[in-house]
């Protein structure tokens, strides 16, 4: 998912393809002015108020390299942010802080098939280091143009430097999560009241697609739980105490969307358990009522075997009552069988 053109900000001798925007930052307030990678080097403060922040979507090795380079950030980390596939972390390299966030967007679907796709993932890296932070976004992570407007309307917490920065992108995509959380509720509801509804049978394949894509889902969200806490504790020199509070209600809200994917996934293996249990009672019924036919059958193949013989000497074949009576006899053993088997809801 990129940007639209009209999001992207020319940045000077930065690869345009690569940047979405850049800009300095003094006391919670953007510097005017379109501002390079050079320009941004030389007007940073790593010790003091100001600081740059670098957006970027899906840079090659070359685009991003040249950043890396500027801001002597780690080659593990450099490879990371390039190449994407992470799970969720946080890493320290040096002064500056590397964490890794997994986005999830809900793919609309009319119902869920074997085959749907119900989320999407992407990535969000983010940089946050000694006067810049560096945000590189991959696949269908969503844009950060809203995150950045916000933070730019709060001078005060953005006056808290990188740490600002790396709040309020994790605390989007955990705001993510919870909206995906509940669009997976319906998903969830509507399965389990077709289940246990008098209709036809639930094809598990349905069911079993659900429960995959809640395995991805809770995938990309488990993990963050160590990193938010770690962030949260108060330990991090690089983090103030004013940006732990606000980390901390990140956490309480991660923890709360994670709660609620632990929840489904038990609902729905509950779901598909059920489901097997219905197909695995109607197949019994099924084998019930075909039992029920043979029995049925049994009793004039049994007698019209015996009569269908050929000998010359058999007791009734020359009374005069005999066809009639065995007919007779067969109607009664059958309707005492049927009657029987009705009584015992095998038919």
């Amino acid at each position: 998912m990129a940007e639209r053109d009209d999001d992207r900000v020319e940045c000077g001798d930065v690869l345009p393809p690569a940047v979405v925007d850049c800009a300095l930052y003094e006391h919670g307030r953007r510097l005017p002015g379109r501002t390079g990678l050079e320009k941004i080097l030389q007007r940073t403060d790593p010790g003091g108020s100001r600081f740059a922040w670098i957006g970027l979507y899906e840079p090659t090795t070359e685009q991003f390299q040249r950043v890396a380079d500027a801001f002597d950030l780690h080659p593990l980390a450099v490879e990371d942010a390039v190449h994407a596939h992470q799970r969720p972390k946080l890493e320290r390299y040096g002064d500056t802080l590397f964490l890794v966030l997994k986005t999830i967007v809900y793919c609309d679907h009319e119902e869920i098939t074997s085959t749907s796709e119900i989320v999407d993932t992407g990535e969000i890296m983010v940089f946050a280091g000694p006067g810049f932070a560096i945000t590189v976004r991959h696949g269908s992570a969503p844009p950060l143009d809203a995150v950045r407007r916000e933070l730019e309307a709060d001078r005060h917490h953005l006056g808290h430097g990188p740490a600002a920065v790396l709040h309020a992108v994790a605390d989007m995509v955990v705001d993510h999560y919870l909206e995906v959380a509940d669009a997976f509720q319906t998903d969830v509801d509507t399965l389990e009241s077709e289940v246990f509804s008098l209709d036809k049978p639930v094809d598990p394949a349905r069911i079993y697609q659900l429960k995959r894509e809640l395995m991805e889902f809770k995938r990309a969200v488990a993990p963050l739980a160590g990193p938010l806490q770690r962030l949260a504790s108060g330990t991090m020199p690089d983090i103030p105490a004013d940006v732990c509070a606000y980390l901390r209600d990140v956490a309480d809200h991660h923890q709360r969307a994670n709660e609620q994917i632990t929840g489904f996934d038990e609902l729905v293996t509950g779901i598909l358990n059920a489901s097997s249990a219905q197909l695995s009672v109607q197949q019994n019924a099924d084998m019930r009522r075909i039992s029920a036919m043979a029995a049925l059958i049994a009793v004039p193949t049994m007698v019209v075997g015996v009569y269908g013989m050929n000998f010359d000497h058999m007791p009734e074949l020359t009374w005069r009552y005999g066809y009639p009576a065995i007919l007779t006899v067969i109607g009664v053993v059958c309707t005492l069988i049927y009657r029987a088997l009705r009584r015992n809801t095998w038919l």
